[in-house]
C-alpha cells in the first residue's frame, strides 16, 4: 500500500482567545453556578489567591475577566430610557427585585428562595453558591457595570472583627461571643458611582476679624468685630467615582465610614467574582440615589469650596446656582464582610471593608461593666480625698 503524502504544516497554531466564562446556566431556574472542571465540586472566587477556588479539591483557575474599562452611562438620559421601559412594561408581568422567587437547586434538588434583594445565595442544603441572572437581563432594571473584587478573605476579615470587639471594653461578654450568637458572612452591596464636572456662581459675604479698644480706666477692654462686605464669584468642580450607597436596611453612616473605597481597582463585572459570596442589588436607582445621597455630597462640597474662594475669617453665602456639565454614573458591586449579631432582640451590624480591612459598627454596652466603672471611678476619687485630707493637715 502506497505512503500517503505528508500534511502540510499547518503553521503556529491560532490564539484561542479568552476563555468561555465557565459558569453552568440553568435555564429554567435564570440562574447560574460554577462547576470544577478537575471534579465537578464548587467554584468560589477566592480573595486571598484572587482566583476561582474549588472547595472539594483545592484546584485552582483564573477569573475570566472582560476587557476594557467600566462602563459610564449619561444619568438624565439613562433614567429617561428606563422609566420610558417602565411606562412600555406597565400593566405587564416584570422581574421585581423585591419579589420572592423560588428556585429548585440544580445540584441537590432542593428548593430554595431568593428574598428582598439578594442575588446570590448559597442553598441551604448542599452549600451550592448560585447567583440570580433575571434581574441582569430585565429591561426595567439597571445592569451592573463593574465589581470591586473581595481582597481581604475571611481569616483576617475575623482577626479584624476580633480585634474590634475586644477593644470595646464596655460591651456585655455575650456579645463578644458573636461566633454563637450572630452570622458573618460576604457580601456585595450595590453602589452608584458617580461622575460629575460642575460650575456654580455664588453671591454671599467675606467677614473680616478686626480688633478695638473700648472702655476706660477698669472697663477698658479689646473686642473682636467683623467688617462685612459683599463677595460673588463662579467656580468650577469635578468629582470622580463619587459613592453612594443604594441598599436600605444597613447602617448608612457605618457604611458610608467604610470609605474610601479603593476603586481605581474596580474590574468591569464579571459574575465569577461574586460566586460564593452574597450579593444584593440595589433598593433604589440610580436618580433616587443620586438625588437623595450623592447630591447632598456634592452640595456640601461646592460649598465648601464657595467659601474658600469667599477668604476671610468668616462667610455667609447667599446663593449658590450650580450647572452640571457632566454627570455620568456606573453600578458597581462593593464588597464587605457583615457581622449581624442579635443580643437581647436588638440586631446590630458591624461592617469589614472589604479591600481595606477597615472595621465600623455598633455594639451593644453592658449596664454592669457600667456601673462597676462607675463604682471604681468613685470609690477612687473617694480614696483620694481621704489620702489628701489626711497627708494634707
Amino acid at each position: 500500500m502506497d505512503t500517503p503524502p505528508p500534511l502540510p504544516d499547518p503553521g503556529p497554531m491560532p490564539d484561542p482567545g479568552p476563555l468561555l466564562d465557565p459558569a453552568v446556566l440553568h435555564e429554567t431556574e435564570r440562574t447560574r453556578t460554577y462547576p470544577c472542571r478537575a471534579c465537578g465540586g464548587l467554584l468560589v472566587f477566592d480573595p486571598d489567591s484572587a482566583q476561582m477556588l474549588c472547595v472539594s479539591c483545592g484546584s485552582t483557575q483564573p477569573v475570566v475577566e472582560v476587557g476594557g474599562a467600566v462602563p459610564r452611562h449619561d444619568l438624565r438620559r439613562t433614567m429617561g430610557a428606563l422609566e420610558q421601559a417602565r411606562r412600555e412594561a406597565d400593566g405587564q408581568r416584570m422581574v421585581s427585585a423585591t419579589s420572592e422567587k423560588e428556585i429548585v437547586c440544580q445540584s441537590c434538588g432542593g428548593h430554595t428562595s431568593f428574598t428582598g434583594t439578594l442575588t446570590a445565595i448559597r442553598c441551604p442544603y448542599c452549600n451550592t453558591p448560585i447567583q440570580r441572572d433575571d434581574l441582569q437581563d430585565a429591561p426595567v432594571r439597571l445592569p451592573v457595570d463593574g465589581v470591586l473584587p473581595f481582597v481581604v478573605g475571611e481569616k483576617v476579615a475575623r482577626e479584624a472583627i476580633e480585634k474590634w470587639i475586644n477593644s470595646r471594653w464596655f460591651a456585655p461578654n455575650e456579645f463578644k461571643k458573636y461566633r454563637t450568637l450572630g452570622s458573618f458572612t460576604s457580601i456585595y452591596l450595590t453602589y452608584f458611582a458617580y461622575d460629575a464636572d460642575t460650575t456654580s456662581r455664588y453671591t454671599g459675604q467675606r467677614g473680616d476679624h478686626y480688633t478695638v479698644t473700648v472702655g476706660h480706666g477698669d472697663n477698658r477692654r479689646t473686642e473682636t468685630r467683623t467688617r462685612w462686605r459683599p463677595a460673588a464669584g463662579t467656580i468650577g468642580s469635578q468629582f470622580r467615582d463619587l459613592p453612594a450607597l443604594a441598599n436600605t436596611g444597613l447602617d448608612q453612616e457605618k457604611v458610608s465610614a467604610l470609605e474610601p473605597w479603593p476603586t481605581r481597582n474596580t474590574k468591569p463585572y464579571t459574575p465569577e467574582y461574586v460566586s460564593g459570596h452574597l450579593s444584593r442589588t440595589y433598593d433604589a436607582d440610580a436618580g433616587q440615589v443620586f438625588s437623595s445621597v450623592a447630591k447632598p455630597r456634592i452640595d456640601s462640597t461646592i460649598e465648601s469650596q464657595v467659601r474658600r474662594d469667599i477668604g476671610g475669617d468668616v462667610q455667609r453665602v447667599s446663593s449658590v446656582d450650580t450647572t452640571f456639565h457632566l454627570l455620568n454614573f456606573a453600578h458597581v458591586l462593593m464588597p464587605v464582610w457583615l457581622l449581624t449579631v442579635t443580643y437581647q432582640q436588638k440586631p446590630y451590624q458591624v461592617f469589614i471593608n472589604g479591600t481595606t480591612a477597615e472595621v465600623q459598627g455598633h455594639r451593644p454596652f453592658s449596664a454592669v461593666k457600667i456601673t462597676l466603672a462607675v463604682g471604681s471611678a468613685i470609690l477612687l476619687l473617694v480614696v483620694a480625698l481621704v489620702l489628701f485630707n489626711y497627708f494634707g493637715d
